[in-house]
């Protein structure tokens, strides 16, 4: 069985991804990074192929990773857009919504340039709401647990969510 993070960009699933492996010796991986790994940057992905060609790689790498077990897995923030990605992190996994605030998020990525989905006119805190808005629903349907990360460290809410969960 898999530990599955999701949750909008800048929620904290790397870094509480990497506390909660430390904590239980599961082996950790990350979708975006294993992106980037196997085919560059995500910004130059969006820019050179689309968001479109982006999400297809995820689904392969969620696919892949779904089939392994006892992994800790942090996903990118929009994994949860493609149904066949639930399906897969669902069948071998209990997925955590880390649930954070559209103030937590803005504060935590308005140095981060390195986000496409940001890369906007609008404000930060304007985007971050239009996408919670799209996103929470299915973040909330998908996860089995629910956990709010403002004002908590990583390690507290890695040992939430080890004690929740019962990895």
């Amino acid at each position: 069985m898999n530990l599955i993070l999701c949750g909008m960009m800048g929620s904290g699933k790397t870094t509480v991804g990497i506390k909660i492996a430390e904590i239980t010796g599961r082996r950790w991986y990350d979708t975006d990074d294993l992106i980037v790994k196997r085919y560059g940057k995500i910004s130059d992905i969006f820019e050179y192929y689309g968001e479109a060609h982006f999400r297809d790689l995820e689904t392969e790498t969620v696919k892949e990773l779904a089939q392994k077990d006892a992994l800790v897995i942090s996903t990118g923030g929009g994994v949860v857009l493609k149904n066949e990605n639930c399906e897969a992190l669902q069948a071998n996994g209990k997925i955590v919504y880390l649930r954070a605030s559209v103030e937590t998020l803005a504060n935590r990525l308005k140095t981060d340039d390195s986000r496409p989905l940001l890369q906007t006119a609008e404000s930060i805190s304007i985007r971050l709401e239009r996408l919670m808005e799209q996103r929470a629903p299915i973040y909330e349907r998908v996860a089995d647990c629910i956990i709010d990360v403002d004002g908590k460290s990583p390690e507290q809410i890695a040992m939430e969510i080890i004690a929740t969960v019962g990895c």
